[in-house]
């Protein structure tokens, strides 16, 4: 295929590709039947959306998209399990996951709980002493002062600990992959259980724990009982949902784009406060949720203390949430710190190793556990490959590791563990966790590199950069990105369209340290802002604040900017080439 624009290799030297000709065609028949803008037919065309369907898909419904919870297994035992806790006012405990999906998870049900009064022990594990999961310690602990442990986006694999926890009944809400065999608990809800066909696969652990509040109060409801307001919690699946990286498709679409519209009424203390911490100044969207909020959550289980996320997103003392927030603000700070310093260290060593193979990987002393997950995707998102980052401590080593869409890692992981080839290791499509001594490392790292190979693998290439639509300047106007928005929310596996604008004259200039501010016109049109971020991290900044005479083609996501009581077009500048 001929590069767009012509474009072999851009600034950051990437090749441009372009819309697929058949879409194209689609897309243009779409404009014309349905009468809507061009540039959304096309991101229509490439969903797979259908002139007939374009109305729903642009206006989804949760209603419509809800699934009956029962389609689950074990849903019915895990609902009656949890009421016969409320009716007998029994001692119940959640066991959450370290990250904002189990914090989530943790803080739905702690709200749902807290209306019939009462008060759950939350327990979540410290990430370096406990590692993720279940263990047995403590569940054997909870087991002996409470009748019921939830155990949220975690235990499908923790046969033992839960084979621990005597005397207490134990109710799984995962979504990780499971193996043939299931631990011994009561209930086992997961759509990635071997035994479910799938449907609800993309669902995170709070997608899960939110079906089972919905089929809980359906049957609350047929008694003539009051139940809690489960639309208002949304919030908490949205952001679950989106700082997970689920697939933002089907019901997780629905998910979100309400969850937003809940988030945006700052009803929430624990979110409400975060959003101040963090200067979030504008409407919440799913990069906020991801790169602002999820961070902030997810510092207490990295490098402090596990529970404070839970904590705040359950809490609804404004107090608390504002002592809260700012300590997850200051810890996320010390975070940034530590990453860069180990993914500065990773992508050294990945790279003396080669970014080209099916799988990109970095392992040394000393790096901190908590950190490994973001530096992961940090190499994913620079070599286009899955990756695996691991930290050692003595002669054991903790790791996590990103995919890339098309490629199940998990699967690849669990299926390491189950040879023998790691400690132990497991977690979902795109995301996973695992355990290996340094004796591992090594035959470790080639047998997956062969597993994902031949998954596909390491075929794509970091010199990519899909464009979905030429636009000038002029046509970038906020009634059209207000249609592209309904397209939305964009995220994992419905990314944002990415537009090119064609031969334009720029003005820059820097702000801060690596960030770049600039005009841009094709002087058929009035003028566009555009902002590029880490411009000066990279190639970007020093060509683009001095043009000189040059025209260049930039790439980029346009968004909208609220500023002062005006709104206007942005775009976030991705690539730029001299036309």
């Amino acid at each position: 295929m001929t590069a767009f624009l012509s474009v072999e290799t851009s600034l950051t030297g990437r090749r441009w590709t372009g819309p697929d000709p058949v879409q194209d065609r689609l897309a243009e028949g779409m404009a014309q039947e349905t009468r809507l803008p061009l540039p959304l037919c096309r991101i229509l065309a490439a969903r797979g959306v259908a002139p007939e369907d374009a109305p729903a898909f642009l206006a989804p419904s949760l209603r419509d998209l809800m699934p009956d919870p029962l389609t689950l297994k074990d849903m019915g035992t895990a609902a009656d399990r949890l009421l016969g806790a409320v009716a007998a006012r029994e001692r119940i405990a959640i066991f959450a996951d370290y990250d904002v999906d189990g914090g989530a998870s943790a803080a739905l049900l702690l709200i749902w709980l807290r209306h019939f009064g009462l008060q759950a022990t939350l327990y979540i594990p410290d990430r370096i002493d406990e590692g993720y999961g279940p263990n047995v310690p403590a569940m054997a602990q909870l087991a002996a002062t409470h009748d019921l442990i939830l155990c949220v986006d975690c235990g499908t694999l923790s046969h033992e600990p839960v084979a621990a926890a005597k005397g207490a009944d134990v109710v799984i809400l995962d979504h990780h992959l499971a193996l043939e065999i299931l631990p011994d608990a009561l209930a086992v809800v997961n759509p990635n259980r071997q035994d479910e066909d799938g449907a609800l696969g993309h669902l995170c652990a709070a997608g899960v724990v939110f079906l089972l509040l919905v089929e809980a109060n359906r049957r609350l409801k047929q008694q003539g009982r009051q139940t809690p307001d489960l639309m208002a919690l949304l919030d908490l699946v949205a952001l679950a949902t989106v700082a997970d990286v689920a697939p933002l498709t089907g019901l997780n679409r629905a998910f979100v784009r309400q969850g937003l519209k809940i988030m945006a009424r700052r009803e929430r203390p624990g979110l409400r406060a975060l959003a101040d911490v963090a200067r979030m100044d504008q409407p919440p969207t799913p990069y906020a949720l991801g790169f602002l909020l999820g961070p902030r959550v997810n510092a207490g289980g990295r490098i402090g203390q596990a529970d404070l996320g839970a904590r705040l997103l359950a809490t609804d003392d404004e107090m608390e949430a504002a002592r809260l927030a700012a300590r997850l603000d200051q810890l996320n700070t010390d975070r940034r710190e530590i990453t860069e310093a180990v993914r500065a260290e990773a992508m050294a060593q990945a790279e003396a190793r080669g970014l080209d193979g099916p799988l990109v990987w970095a392992a040394a002393e000393g790096w901190h556990p908590g950190v490994v997950g973001i530096v992961a995707a940090r190499l994913k998102e620079a070599a286009n490959r899955p990756s695996v980052v691991i930290g050692f401590e003595g002669d054991i080593g903790k790791g996590s590791a990103r995919s890339v869409p098309g490629v199940d890692l998990g699967a690849a992981i669990q299926r390491l563990a189950a040879e023998g080839m790691i400690a132990k290791g497991g977690g979902h499509r795109m995301a996973a966790g695992l355990t290996l001594t340094r004796a591992q490392l090594d035959p470790a790292m080639a047998r997956l590199s062969d597993l994902l190979a031949r998954q596909g693998a390491g075929t794509g290439g970091p010199q990519d950069l899909r464009i979905d639509s030429l636009l000038s300047t002029g046509a970038a106007t906020v009634a059209l990105v207000e249609e592209i928005e309904n397209a939305g929310p964009f995220g994992a596996a419905a990314p944002a369209p990415r537009f090119a604008f064609a031969n334009v004259q720029v003005n820059a200039r820097r702000i801060g340290d690596s960030h770049l501010k600039l005009s841009v016109s094709d002087g058929a049109g009035p003028s566009m802002d555009a902002i590029a971020f880490g411009a000066f991290d990279g190639p970007l900044g020093a060509v683009l604040e001095n043009p000189g005479h040059r025209r260049f083609h930039l790439a980029g996501k346009l968004e909208l900017n609220h500023w002062n009581g005006r709104t206007r077009v942005q775009l976030r500048l991705d690539d730029a080439a001299l036309a």
